[in-house]
């Protein structure tokens, strides 16, 4: 905590609250269904929960914005990010149901109102959406088909309506197909620790 707080001094004592549980809630759940492993577990805040709030550097989402998180797992970056922005709406699919099953159960214990956990896989999930989210998930020029179509076209965040993905490594192929419309943001601009260095974020927008 004393490291979230670091980055996120402005938490209200709810917000906190909610934080401070999650590693005795995900340690719980991991013993009966392994989610996360285990050198994770014991590095919660800076691998999953620290990391999915990188999004929240870059991209401070609205009151009653909706946001879709593909390939939850666990419920990263949603859970987090709902936590920190509980007026926006957040959909959580991924395609497994026992990790549907653990989030759901997460969510439950942490009161959160503004969530909504399913399994299903990405081209099932009805409605638009303000951004889809998500963590380390497959190849963007895979991912983007996708999720285009649920892209709502009502801008009005700081950042075009889009994707905003967590990502790692040398992305200069893989963002090539979306030239201008891609923008990356460094972790390490935001945090200090060695996990962060290659860490990124990735926004793509559609718009012409």
């Amino acid at each position: 905590m004393e490291q979230l707080m670091k980055y996120f001094p402005g938490l209200t004592t709810k917000q906190q609250e909610r934080f401070a549980v999650l590693p005795s809630l995900y340690s719980e759940w991991n013993e009966k269904i392994n989610v996360i492993s285990r050198k994770d577990i014991e590095n919660l805040y800076e691998r999953h929960v620290i990391h999915s709030l990188g999004i929240a550097k870059v991209m401070p989402f609205l009151a009653g914005a909706r946001v879709l998180d593909v390939g939850t797992g666990g419920g990263f970056p949603g859970v987090p990010l709902a936590i920190m922005f509980p007026e926006t709406n957040f959909m959580l699919v991924d395609s497994i149901g026992k990790k549907i099953k653990v989030v759901n159960a997460v969510v439950e214990a942490l009161g959160l109102t503004n969530v909504v956990a399913q399994q299903m896989r990405a081209e099932q999930v009805k409605g638009t959406f303000d951004f889809v989210v998500g963590r380390a998930v497959t190849d963007m020029r895979d991912f983007a088909p996708w999720v285009q179509g649920k892209i709502h076209h009502n801008n009005k965040h700081c950042l075009q309506n889009g994707i905003i993905c967590l990502k790692g490594g040398d992305l200069e192929e893989e963002l090539r197909p979306f030239g201008d419309k891609a923008t990356l943001y460094n972790l390490s601009d935001y945090f200090a620790e060695e996990f962060y260095e290659t860490k990124k974020v990735v926004h793509i927008h559609f718009q012409k």
